[in-house]
């Protein structure tokens, strides 16, 4: 009898185990939920941004990767912002606030750019520590894609283009 029990519950525990790993896959990490401080003094929530794609760029003045992705970044960001997509630049902690605003002036960088003066944003997102880094979210704020270095602008496209319906 406790055979026949045991060969009866083998198919339930599986199921089981399958349902809960689902489960698992489907449950994407959410964006936190921060308050954005731009170098202009606006508040931009994560939450007053759903029902956009957001991508979170964690950058320095000093950084060489960085520097050269910007002009791609500020071409997809105007191709794309109108349809929903949203950029966040955040400069890291150890970035003069000075050499920030005179970049994103000299720029004109057209997307929020906020300075993480004493780390809460990097460490809200997983204590950042390598630039450039970029964290891209759907429109329920679910993590679609990080990226430690060079983003690949063609993919990106390609993901927005899809996540836009366009």
């Amino acid at each position: 009898m406790n055979h026949l029990l045991k060969k009866s519950l083998l198919p339930v525990i599986i199921i089981a185990l399958l349902a809960f790993l689902a489960l698992q896959l489907n449950n994407k990490p959410t964006a936190p939920d921060i308050t954005f401080k731009t170098i202009d003094g606006k508040q931009i929530s994560m939450h007053s941004l759903k029902n956009k794609i957001v991508l979170v760029n964690f950058w320095a003045t000093d950084c060489p990767g960085c520097i050269k992705e910007m002009p791609q970044l500020i071409n997809t960001y105007n191709q794309y912002h109108q349809k929903g997509f949203e950029v966040i630049a955040v400069a890291m902690p150890y970035d003069q606030i000075s050499q920030i605003i005179n970049y994103s002036k000299s720029q004109a960088l057209p997307f929020p750019v906020t300075h993480d003066s004493n780390a809460e944003i990097t460490s809200q997102f997983g204590k950042v520590s390598l630039t450039p880094t970029a964290f891209i979210y759907d429109k329920q704020g679910h993590l679609l894609q990080h990226t430690i270095g060079d983003l690949d602008f063609n993919a990106l496209q390609q993901l927005l283009h899809k996540e836009l319906s366009i």
